[in-house]
């Protein structure tokens, strides 16, 4: 296979593995660039699945970009959250369709608590299903090691939740309650929608005000949002859309995205369990308004 068509035949695979171990289209979108120009060098003849191989390099260096941009994060503003992954192509919630390969915004936020390497083999097998001895291939273990791997993230990401966070039916009329809510100021109407539990994370990255820590519970929730909404938390207008495969709404000011929301359903998929607000304009510069 020549390489622009590996280019163009494995590019995206490449891009979506690289975005879900880095939470960063822009460092995905550069790893990627930087393994196909070195790719470009080298004698090809000799590799028999040139996919593997591919995936491989790919995997390999986001392990070591993860691992130094964790360190780059002890220094970040408050906290931080991974750039959101807008469908363009699909900006209409409503025709929103069971995306198996799609891994939500909340799922992509839990994956910061496992390694390097954990995160690599979880993604491999439950998002790429990759069998264990290709994991093994990949990451240069065994094969029973990448099992334990494995089998040790999904221990880390379980501890706090009955089962993980999925891209649910149910998140699109809890998006839209919530907006319809929040823009009408009707704050019993939003109490009616969290859990007990809920919390709400916010990403300015330093750039633009955002909430320093996590706020932890129903009343202090809606005590914060009682504070900005008044304050252009809802910008001008909003457009409701997928992130991550799953309902949410981009928040607009003078024409440009001044945040995206996502969320978390509880478990019964009935209540909103987290919200979280990417508000740093760096991480949303990718995103278009239709």
């Amino acid at each position: 296979m020549d390489f622009m068509k590996a280019y163009e035949e494995y590019r995206t695979l490449l891009h979506s593995l690289a975005y879900r171990m880095l939470g960063s289209f822009s460092e995905a979108e550069d790893l990627v660039q930087d393994v196909f120009a070195d790719y470009s060098q080298l004698n090809t003849q000799d590799i028999t699945n040139e996919k593997a191989y591919l995936v491989r390099m790919v995997t390999n260096r986001a392990i070591n970009l993860n691992q130094s941009a964790r360190k780059r994060r002890e220094v970040y503003v408050g906290e931080w959250l991974p750039e959101p992954d807008i469908d363009h192509d699909l900006l209409d919630p409503a025709k929103l369709f069971d995306q198996h390969e799609s891994i939500s915004y909340a799922l992509l936020v839990m994956l910061e608590q496992l390694t390097a390497v954990e995160r690599a083999a979880f993604i491999l097998r439950e998002s790429l299903a990759y069998e264990y001895d290709e994991i093994a291939a990949c990451l240069q273990k065994t094969e029973a090691n990448c099992r334990k791997i494995v089998s040790r993230a999904k221990e880390k990401l379980q501890k706090d939740r009955e089962q993980l966070p999925a891209n649910t039916a149910e998140a699109q009329p809890l998006v839209t309650a919530f907006i319809e809510a929040a823009a009408s100021g009707d704050f019993n109407k939003l109490v009616a929608l969290l859990t007990e539990e809920a919390a709400l994370i916010s990403d300015g990255g330093g750039k633009v005000r955002a909430a320093i820590f996590t706020i932890i519970s129903r009343e202090r929730v809606i005590a914060f949002l009682k504070g900005v909404i008044p304050k252009a938390f809802l910008g001008d207008g909003h457009q409701f859309t997928v992130v991550n495969g799953q309902a949410g709404v981009i928040i607009k000011l003078d024409g440009m995205p001044r945040s995206v929301i996502s969320f978390q359903l509880d478990t019964a998929g009935k209540h909103i369990e987290r919200i979280f607000v990417q508000l740093n304009p760096d991480k949303l510069k990718h995103v278009r308004i239709a």
